[in-house]
């Protein structure tokens, strides 16, 4: 199990870095993640609203 706790920390220090050295480009990843989110929410709300 310490190859897990190793990846995990290497993980976390990529993205710091990655938050550090291009913000816009981070923002950017956090905005299209939430918008992915969001469409998958509407869509599985249209779903439910379909069946009903």
């Amino acid at each position: 199990m310490p190859a897990k706790k190793y990846v995990t920390w290497v993980a976390v220090a990529f993205v710091a870095f990655y938050v550090f050295k291009q913000p816009e480009g981070a923002a950017q990843s956090v905005n299209n993640a939430a918008n992915g989110l969001a469409n998958a929410a509407d869509s599985l709300a249209a779903f439910v609203s379909a069946l009903g």
